[in-house]
């Protein structure tokens, strides 16, 4: 008799998700750069469960949550502007269940790509493929949640799609020295991105047939800037490593291309019936940023805050055993590989807020109230 109250009064609660003012959901894709935890449920060498990662986080008292950064994703913040009522749960989180799905739901895994044999070296992650089956799983929970033709309506007007992806296809796949020997002599580079775009456009397709219509897509940021580049390859403090930045930015050219595509072309025929695809150039944002870092408050966009090893802390990772540095707000990276709480919350602005050279072709505020 509960489960029937309870079923009852979740139903009537039903029209609330979907009416104009309800604050809507964030369903998150992708890598470290928004993984929210759930690399805490698997045995991965990819984790950041520990001290001091999240000791800027405020919701959780400083402690550590799984987030690769000292305080808040970039999605985590996107979706605090979008007025969110709470953080999208991690998937693997035992309660992300009932009416926690109604906030979104974070499936993003540290190591992770758009090819399956992306991130092999961590041992485990939850690659795209398997990220997008997951959804499938919380599209059937809402259905009984809210009944079949409001949980269409929540998905289809309430929810914005992110997906933050890529930059380990090539950092720890067709770069990495050991693992990518093979994949590179058989590949050329672009073979291996167009591999990539096949790839992105089916999970992108299989999201839209799930009733998924409003995305963001960010593009590969410049991987031969950040810590651990820089300091593998010994490149000066204003320099950047040219092959990765290369590589990233030829794959972004072939997304924005695929957006398009999917947006419907130049003449909006064709594409994906009713879906929207934004694109958060985080390339270009990344590198004004780097450029100018001074300009935003920031001392450093060379060493990490936190990590060990060369000239900008930039060969092991953010551990109870790191360095970690006293002016956490100086530091544009956090890590070897990741943005602070301070760079995100920057670059989140411009993507919400910003104008077509970071975030086209509408801005995230206005995609939202579509």
């Amino acid at each position: 008799m509960a489960v029937l109250c309870l079923t009852a009064v979740v139903r009537v609660g039903a029209d609330d998700v979907v009416d104009e003012d309800s604050p809507g959901a964030s369903f998150i894709f992708g890598d470290s750069l928004v993984d929210a935890g759930n690399n805490n449920y698997l045995s991965t060498l990819s984790k950041a469960d520990m001290n001091p990662n999240g000791i800027d986080f405020a919701a959780s008292g400083g402690n550590p949550t799984g987030r690769f950064t000292n305080g808040r994703t970039i999605a985590d913040i996107i979706g605090e502007m979008l007025g969110q009522a709470d953080y999208s749960p991690p998937f693997l989180a035992p309660n992300t269940t009932g009416g926690a799905l109604l906030n979104g739901v974070n499936y993003a895994s540290g190591g992770a790509g758009i090819l399956n044999g992306t991130g092999r070296v961590f041992v485990n992650r939850i690659s795209m493929d398997i990220q997008i089956d997951y959804f499938n799983i919380t599209r059937r929970q809402l259905d009984d949640l809210l009944g079949k033709a409001k949980a269409k309506e929540f998905i289809q007007r309430k929810a914005i799609f992110s997906i933050t992806v890529g930059s380990n296809d090539f950092l720890n796949n067709y770069l990495m020295p050991v693992l990518s020997a093979g994949t590179r002599v058989a590949e050329s580079p672009d073979g291996f991105i167009n591999d990539l775009i096949i790839h992105l456009r089916e999970q992108l397709t299989r999201l839209h047939a799930l009733d998924a219509r409003k995305f963001v897509v960010a593009n590969v940021g410049p991987l031969g800037c950040i810590p651990y580049q820089k300091t593998l390859n010994r490149v000066g403090d204003n320099e950047c490593v040219k092959l990765p930045n290369t590589l990233a930015a030829q794959y972004n050219g072939r997304l924005r291309d695929l957006l398009i595509e999917l947006n419907g072309g130049s003449d909006g025929t064709g594409g994906l019936p009713g879906g929207r695809f934004c694109l958060a150039n985080v390339y270009d944002l990344v590198m004004e940023l780097i450029a100018n870092h001074q300009k935003y408050g920031f001392k450093t966009a060379s060493v990490a805050c936190c990590g060990n090893g060369g000239r900008y802390a930039g060969i092991v990772p953010c551990g109870p055993q790191s360095s970690m540095c006293d002016d956490r707000q100086n530091h544009v990276f956090w890590d070897p590989y990741h943005p602070s709480e301070k760079a995100n919350l920057l670059l989140a602005k411009y993507i919400v807020d910003g104008d077509s050279k970071y975030i086209s072709p509408m801005n995230l505020r206005k995609l939202f109230k579509l």
